[in-house]
């Protein structure tokens, strides 16, 4: 078995790692980077085809490269995608694609051990998680009672409309996903329904140049509602459980696309999906848009997380010094999660780790 030793070990080749990598390669370190995607920006590549971000140009950005688009465009998905494989081969950052960690461990000597597929055993004195939080599909466990000629898939699963059965189709979740599914739906000829709480919405159009001057507004909200500011903690305590703000859809949009909006969807009864008021919906296909959570279960370091999550401190490690995560919610700020937050996020995670004089762990 083949072992390398490296200063930090960053796991996850998404813009989070990426921006890691990036702060560490300047301050000298020896670094790799680990995905399990065959490409840099593949999980990008793999959600639904017409998916747009709302996060402007500047701040989708990682320092020092250009994202190629318009001043006042948002990116696809697809765009993303290709520009953190180039950033990643512009700034000549060591990925390693098509590895998957299987356990990342703390040996005897206090360093770690970042198991790979491939078999090999990479030793680290410092790690970044950089996973990300979109992994394991969030479904209610009534959904598994509906009817086996109802197709069902969840957000993270859906590429376009012909992923959809002929006849109607219930999206769940009137979020930012749900909303862009239903109105691809109803494009493509469904009869389609939303249904779940209206999450509210960012005022205005951001596909305009005074929309996007407006949400520049929103973003410096998001990147100053900070875990060290009572205003901070008070607005995610708000957000905690919510959907997040509808910013490029409306309500009208779907009205004008002639989608029936409807309340929760609460129970499954006889095989079909029955509403909060007792009516029953048949459709021929279910989206669901109801979240996804981290797939954390590879890290064998007890106590690193607990119920309410990993357990840190703007991102870094409250159990395990030398431990770091990147792309948390509410890691620092509201926009932590978003490429809004990352840049600022890895510029103090890289900055605590590679201290001069590290902390000790204790074996």
């Amino acid at each position: 078995m083949s072992t390398t030793t490296l200063d930090l070990a960053i796991i996850g080749a998404g813009a989070a790692g990426l921006h890691a990598a990036r702060r560490a390669l300047d301050r000298g370190a020896r670094i790799q980077v680990f995905d399990a995607h065959a490409r840099i920006g593949d999980s990008w590549r793999e959600r639904y085809r017409s998916l747009r971000l709302f996060t402007p140009r500047r701040w989708a950005e990682l320092p020092g490269l250009r994202l190629g688009i318009g001043m006042f465009d948002y990116p696809t998905a697809a765009q993303l995608a290709d520009y953190l494989e180039r950033y990643a081969e512009t700034f000549e950052i060591p990925v390693r694609t098509a590895t998957r960690v299987q356990r990342l461990h703390v040996g005897d000597d206090g360093l770690f051990g970042v198991a790979l597929d491939t078999g090999e055993e990479v030793v680290a004195e410092r790690v970044v998680v950089a996973t990300g939080v979109h992994h394991r599909p969030i479904v209610p466990p009534f959904a598994a009672a509906a009817d086996p000629s109802i197709r069902q898939l969840h957000s993270l699963d859906y590429h376009g409309p012909e992923d959809l059965a002929e006849g109607p189709v219930l999206v769940v979740g009137a979020a930012n996903s749900g909303t862009d599914i239903a109105l691809e739906a109803a494009a493509a000829g469904h009869e389609t329904i939303i249904a779940g709480r209206n999450p509210g919405q960012v005022p205005g159009h951001i596909d305009t140049p005074i929309g996007n001057l407006i949400s520049e507004i929103f973003i410096r909200r998001l990147r100053n509602a900070t875990s060290d500011t009572e205003k901070g903690r008070r607005a995610w305590e708000e957000r905690r459980g919510h959907g997040v703000n509808l910013v490029r859809n409306h309500m009208s949009d779907l009205r004008r696309a002639g989608i029936r909006e409807v309340g929760r969807v609460t129970a499954v009864d006889d095989g079909r999906p029955i509403l909060e008021g007792g009516e029953w919906l048949d459709p021929a296909t279910i989206v669901w848009c109801t979240g996804s959570r981290p797939i954390l279960d590879w890290i064998d370091i007890p106590g690193f997380a607990d119920g309410d999550g990993v357990r840190h401190e703007r991102g870094m490690s409250m159990v395990v010094p030398g431990l770091a995560f990147m792309g948390l919610p509410f890691q620092y700020s509201i926009a932590s999660p978003t490429l809004m937050g990352m840049g600022r996020d890895a510029e103090y995670v890289v900055e605590r780790l590679l201290q001069p004089s590290p902390v000790l762990r204790a074996a």
